[in-house]
């Protein structure tokens, strides 16, 4: 019996000691990212945080919208299941380090034969199974799972940021057609008043028929963009109705009263990409799935190897007939089982292959994420600074406009000009406006687009803030 426990304690230790040499790829890979932002950075701006940003602008129409639509978005419910399913997967590897216990309780009353007295038994029984966890896979996916969660709650917080932005987009957007549709509306009175005075010039044989057509084709011209523009205001009012679940009535009467700041208050941008990268909730749940990988090669490869398993019950059981109790318990421990692979025709071989090439997929979509950060962040750093710099032709060109507009009433109040030249100057200078409410538009739109690139105010949880090593 010595030499039996001897030999399975060595067996056992063997085995332990051959846990060492089950390997898994690294948990955490690097991705090439730029020593600092080949795009100019911003300026100007005030330094707010990006999870109070929306708050900065003093718009709570905005703040109440991004509330609204974040509450039915669908996509939001979904990642908010999936952070629910990632907990339940992550209790159930952390309960499979554990020993599992089952109660029974049973009775019964019965005559086994005739003209005998009946019996009465009662049965409480415990039994105990436990997967002893040799080569660590159970642990290695217990750890892994548990970033999954992390990950699983960073797409939560993607999904959100996701929805406010484009919430924002359509609401500047909004806000900004009916401005739009504001100034088509001048152009086509101006349009309509030059048409009135080259009337009286064609009766008055001044004006050639054929300029008259030329006048009336540009009225239909400035028709046909009013048309369009009101059409234009209308999909993106659906569109925000449809985000935010509001009443369409309350929105159209909200927006075409709404008056907005020209400019957003900016935030700050970190030189180091590396460090801004980390903001980015679906970089940060990329890399977890990495971590995620590499776990299921080392659950796979343990698959390949012995398995133990211990087992145990107690049971108490009491008899009764004619007034006489009988005790029967009884109790057990083990078996010990020991499982050994022997031939499986290449089918945990194939697991192994099969998690290694998740494996691959997951560090080539990790380091994909970051080049995809990577450049969401310079395309909307590079549009906020060409804005900037058309910012100051753009609106100097208004207030010539504005100047020549000016002159040309004068020049009219003094005889030297006619109003046909007021009003050719008067739809210059609104044409000058809507390239500045264009300027204005395409600014805001980047600015929420460099907010929804630095991850929208997420900050990597402190448990995972140090480098891997």
């Amino acid at each position: 019996m010595i030499v039996f426990l001897r030999r399975g304690v060595g067996a056992l230790c063997a085995l332990v000691l051959t846990a060492c040499s089950l390997t898994m790829p690294p948990s955490s890979v690097t991705a090439p990212a730029p020593v600092e932002w080949s795009a100019p950075l911003p300026h100007g701006g005030s330094l707010t945080d990006l999870r109070a940003w929306w708050k900065a602008q003093n718009d709570p129409v905005l703040v109440a919208l991004i509330d609204d639509a974040q509450a039915l978005s669908p996509t939001v419910a979904a990642a908010l299941s999936r952070v629910e399913a990632a907990r339940a997967n992550e209790a159930s590897a952390r309960a499979a380090l554990l020993p599992g216990v089952t109660a029974g309780l049973s009775a019964g009353r019965s005559v086994s034969l005739p003209s005998t007295p009946a019996a009465t038994s009662t049965a409480v029984t415990l039994q105990t199974t436990w997967e002893i966890d040799l080569f660590g896979a159970a642990r290695v996916a217990r750890t892994a799972l548990a970033g999954q969660t992390l990950g699983s709650q960073a797409q939560w917080h993607d999904a959100r940021v996701s929805v406010a932005a484009e919430v924002a987009s359509t609401y500047y957007a909004l806000a900004h057609c009916w401005k739009a549709h504001a100034a088509a509306e001048q152009e086509l009175a101006s349009r309509q008043r030059s048409r009135d005075i080259s009337a009286l010039s064609l009766n008055a044989g001044m004006l050639a028929p054929t300029a008259y057509a030329q006048v009336q084709a540009e009225v239909a011209q400035s028709q046909l963009r009013l048309i369009q523009q009101s059409s234009q205001c209308d999909l993106y009012t659906k569109a925000l109705v449809a985000l935010t679940g509001e009443d369409e009535a309350l929105v159209r009467s909200v927006m075409r009263g709404l008056v907005l700041p020209d400019d957003l208050t900016g935030f700050a941008v970190t030189r180091i990409p590396a460090q801004s990268l980390v903001q980015r909730p679906d970089v940060f749940a990329a890399e977890h799935d990495v971590a995620l990988a590499s776990a299921q090669i080392g659950r796979a490869k343990a698959r390949r190897w012995p398995g133990l398993s211990l087992g145990g019950s107690v049971g108490a059981l009491r008899y009764g007939s004619a007034g006489v109790d009988t005790d029967l318990t009884t109790w057990s421990f083990g078996p010990l089982a020991l499982t050994l692979p022997v031939f499986d025709a290449g089918q945990r071989a194939a697991l192994v292959d099969a998690a290694t090439a998740d494996y691959v997929a997951a560090v080539a979509t990790y380091r994909g994420k970051v080049r995809q950060a990577v450049r969401e962040v310079e395309e909307a750093l590079v549009t906020l600074d060409s804005t900037l710099q058309r910012e100051t032709d753009t609106r100097a060109v208004r207030e010539a406009r504005l100047q020549n507009l000016t002159a040309a009433q004068i020049r009219e109040r003094n005889g030297l000009a006619n109003a046909l030249e007021v009003e050719e100057a008067r739809r210059a200078l609104i044409a000058a406006q809507t390239d500045v409410l264009a300027l204005q538009l395409e600014r805001k739109r980047a600015w929420v687009a460099l907010y929804r690139a630095a991850g929208g105010g997420w900050e990597r949880p402190a448990a995972e803030s140090a480098p891997q090593p």
